[in-house]
C-alpha cells in the first residue's frame, strides 16, 4: 500500500566535504644571487704617527710598535710604579738628637728632696731646655723595589698611554741637528710641542744637549735609561727615528 504522506521519511542528503589539498609547488624561477660580503675592514690602530724633519715639515708616517704603544694601559701597575719611585726619590736627611745623645746630664741637678724643686735626675730630660728631642724627625734610608718584568710592563704602559693621547712625536734625523736653541725653540713651535718635553735618542747626543739645554723643563735620555715616572711626568715625548728603531728592534727582549 502506498504510504501516507505525513509517514514518508525525508530523504536526507548528505554533504560530503571536499577537502582541497594543496600541494607546494616550488618555483622554477632563477635563485637570486647571494649578495657577496664586502671584506672585512682592518680596524685602525691608531699608532701610525707623523714623522717631523728638524725644520719642523711632515716627511711622511711611521707605524709605532704595537708591543711598546699598543697595549692597554694598567692603571693600578702604574700607580704602584709612581708610589715606589717617588719614594724612592724622597730624602729623609732631617735628624733629631734623643735624651741618650744630647750632650751632658751626667749627675743630678739637685738632691731628691729638700730643696722644694721638681724632682729632677738629668738636664738631658726633653722637658729642659737643651735636652733631647722626643718625637722629632729621624734619618731613614727607605727603598722600595719593584720586580724587573712589573718595571718593564709599567714602562710599556706608559708609553701607550702617551701614544693613545697623541703625545709622542718622530723625528728624523734629529741626531744632525745644529747646537743652537733657536733651532730647538723653533721646531717645537711647528709641531705645537708644550714643555715639559722627554727627548729620547739612541746615543749621548751632544748638538741635542746644547740645543736643548736652556730650554725650561726638557730632558733627554737614552731608550735603555727610560723608567714609567720619566715617561709620564713629561708632558710630549720627542723621539728620534732611530731610537725608535732601536726600540722596535729589541722590544721582545727588552720589554717584554
Amino acid at each position: 500500500m502506498p504510504q501516507s504522506k505525513s509517514k514518508v521519511k525525508a530523504k536526507v542528503t548528505k554533504k560530503v566535504k571536499t577537502k582541497t589539498i594543496t600541494k607546494k609547488v616550488k618555483s622554477t624561477a632563477p635563485k637570486k644571487a647571494t649578495e657577496t660580503k664586502s671584506p672585512k675592514t682592518v680596524k685602525s690602530t691608531g699608532l701610525s704617527v707623523q714623522v717631523y724633519d728638524i725644520h719642523g715639515k711632515v716627511t711622511g708616517t711611521t707605524i709605532l710598535s704595537k708591543e711598546i704603544f699598543g697595549q692597554k694601559p694598567n692603571k693600578s701597575l702604574l700607580s704602584q710604579a709612581m708610589h715606589i719611585y717617588f719614594t724612592n726619590s724622597a730624602t729623609h736627611l732631617a735628624h733629631t738628637k734623643t735624651r741618650g745623645e744630647v750632650r751632658g746630664g751626667g749627675r743630678k741637678p739637685w738632691k731628691q728632696k729638700g730643696t722644694g724643686n721638681a724632682r729632677a735626675g738629668s738636664k738631658r730630660s726633653p722637658l729642659w731646655v737643651g735636652g733631647g728631642q722626643v718625637f722629632g724627625p729621624r734619618y731613614r734610608d727607605v727603598k722600595l723595589s719593584l720586580p724587573t718584568k712589573m718595571k718593564k710592563k709599567a714602562l710599556i704602559s706608559a708609553l701607550s698611554t702617551k701614544a693613545q693621547n697623541g703625545e709622542i712625536k718622530v723625528i728624523a734625523n734629529f741626531e744632525k741637528i745644529e747646537p743652537k736653541t733657536k733651532i730647538m725653540v723653533t721646531l717645537l713651535q711647528k709641531i705645537e710641542i708644550t714643555n715639559p718635553v722627554l727627548i729620547i735618542t739612541t746615543k749621548d747626543n751632544k748638538n741635542i744637549k746644547l740645543a736643548s739645554r736652556n730650554i725650561q723643563k726638557t730632558s733627554i735620555d737614552t731608550p735603555n735609561n727610560l723608567n714609567a715616572y720619566q715617561v709620564l711626568q713629561n708632558r710630549n715625548i720627542l723621539i728620534s727615528k732611530e731610537a725608535l728603531a732601536s726600540l722596535a728592534e729589541s722590544g721582545r727582549e727588552k720589554f717584554i
